[in-house]
C-alpha cells in the first residue's frame, strides 16, 4: 500500500512539473505587459497637428488648449450619426477662434487627425466622405 501511495504521489509530482514546463512555467518569458497606458489622444493630436503644418494659421493659429477641445465634439456628433459636412457648416464645431481663421481643407484634415486620436473606429467614416466629396 505504501508502494502504491508513493507511486501515485511520484505521478502526480511528475504531472505537475511537466505541466508548468508544457505552459511555460519559471523557464518562460514574462508575457508582456498588457496594462501598458494607452496614448494621451491630446499628445497625440497636438504631435500630429504640428506635423501637418496647416497654411491657413502661419500668420496666427490656435493655442494648444484651444485646439483640444474639436476633437472630442466632433467625435460626439459623429457618434451621434452626423456628417463632416454637418460639422464644417456649424460654427459651434468649425475649427475658428476670434483670433485665427482655418481654411476648409485644413479643417478638413484637422478633422480626420482628430478622429484618429480621439475615435479611431470613426477615421474610415471620416476620410470615406471626405473622399466621396472630392474633398480627401
Amino acid at each position: 500500500m505504501r508502494t502504491t501511495i508513493a507511486a501515485i504521489g511520484a505521478v502526480l509530482l511528475l504531472t505537475t512539473l511537466t505541466a508548468c514546463s508544457d505552459d511555460g512555467g519559471d523557464d518562460a518569458k514574462p508575457a508582456a505587459e498588457s496594462s501598458a497606458p494607452a496614448p494621451d489622444p491630446d499628445e497625440t493630436f497636438l504631435a500630429a497637428v504640428e506635423a501637418a503644418g496647416f497654411a491657413s494659421w502661419d500668420d496666427t493659429g490656435p493655442t494648444d488648449e484651444e485646439l483640444v477641445t474639436f476633437p472630442p465634439l466632433w467625435c460626439g456628433e459623429l457618434e451621434a450619426g452626423h456628417s463632416v459636412a454637418y460639422l464644417l457648416d456649424d460654427p459651434t464645431y468649425y475649427p475658428i477662434g476670434r483670433d485665427w481663421g482655418t481654411a476648409k481643407p485644413d479643417a478638413q484634415e484637422l478633422i480626420v487627425l482628430g478622429a484618429e486620436s480621439y475615435c479611431p473606429k470613426m477615421r474610415e467614416q471620416v476620410v470615406e466622405e471626405l473622399r466621396a466629396s472630392g474633398a480627401y
